[in-house]
């Protein structure tokens, strides 16, 4: 063992000889070197545990409803890593070039490129400068489910410079900030569900509207579903009629978020509803009016029938 080591000082030390490098001056840049990058662990870390105190200072305990404080610090802790990690890390190896050479021109000429570089990179700045406004005003926040580009998903990432969308079919979609152009966010304030009931001509609308703003009622005061409604759920009447049915407009005005499960228990509840009462629901109908000129009545209207049933 000893002897391998005083092989690899011997070969240390006929570099530096080749290289011209004093050993002292060489150990002395390797403990400059190995402080930065202690420095800049260390900084990584302050980074992540900044991060993870945000999230824990935004955190209400309640993992039903995500709000919109929660969203905010998980939008500010992403950045916070990401941004930091890439500032961190430049820096390091500034200041790891710094112990061996004059970086002072180098940032110099770097400053001159960097103004080119601008210019042919137009659309990055402007993704960066979309990005900041974006976070400025707080336009969407991370776990919002927006549109844009014309993309829809739920935010899983945001960055300066790009957002990551996650769709229903799990599609992942990364837009840059500067193609989003209108952003329309679905979860935020309150939401609302619509919710249109078809009733066939056959049945009592006025009976219908009745069982319908009694389900209402019912929904609205119950105790797991209310807590997601954000108000009263409003029946509006009849809001169309079709060929074969009467369409009933309900609007129930949720936590932002909650939309979607609460439209799906709103129906299942007024299937249930609707079967309890007799009332049916409208399926696709034709009527046909055959018309008989001359000839034997009886086999006309079995060639109708027929050519009927084989349409």
């Amino acid at each position: 063992m000893g002897l391998q080591l005083a092989s690899f000082n011997d070969i240390v030390d006929r570099i530096l000889i080749f290289l011209r490098i004093d050993g002292e001056v060489a150990l002395r840049s390797a403990f400059r070197v190995l402080g930065v990058w202690v420095l800049a662990w260390f900084a990584l870390r302050v980074v992540k545990l900044t991060a993870h105190r945000i999230e824990m200072s935004v955190d209400d305990g309640d993992d039903s409803v995500t709000t919109l404080r929660e969203k905010r610090g998980r939008t500010i802790s992403q950045l916070l890593r990401s941004v930091g990690r890439v500032v961190i890390v430049t820096i390091a190896v500034l200041l790891t070039f710094n112990v061996f050479i004059n970086i002072a021109p180098i940032l110099a000429g770097a400053g001159i490129l960097g103004l080119a570089v601008s210019f042919g990179a137009q659309s990055l700045v402007r993704d960066v400068i979309s990005g900041f406004f974006i976070l400025l005003e707080n336009q969407f926040a991370v776990g919002d489910v927006i549109e844009a580009a014309g993309k829809s998903g739920v935010v899983e990432k945001m960055t300066m410079r790009v957002v990551v969308l996650r769709d229903l079919e799990g599609t992942m979609h990364v837009i840059p900030n500067g193609e989003m152009k209108v952003i329309s966010n679905k979860t935020r304030g309150w939401a609302r569900a619509v919710v249109d009931i078809s009733v066939p001509y056959t049945e009592d609308v006025d009976r219908a509207l009745a069982v319908v703003r009694d389900e209402t009622a019912q929904f609205s005061t119950d105790r797991a579903w209310g807590l997601q409604l954000d108000g009263p759920v409003e029946v509006l009447g009849v809001e169309s009629m079709t060929d074969n049915a009467v369409i009933i407009r309900t609007l129930l005005k949720t936590q932002p978020g909650s939309q979607w499960n609460v439209a799906r228990e709103f129906r299942r509840r007024l299937i249930i509803r609707f079967s309890r009462e007799s009332i049916e629901t409208p399926f696709q109908q034709r009527r046909v009016h055959v018309t008989i000129k001359g000839g034997d009545e009886g086999e006309a209207i079995a060639t109708a029938a027929s050519a009927g049933a084989a349409g």
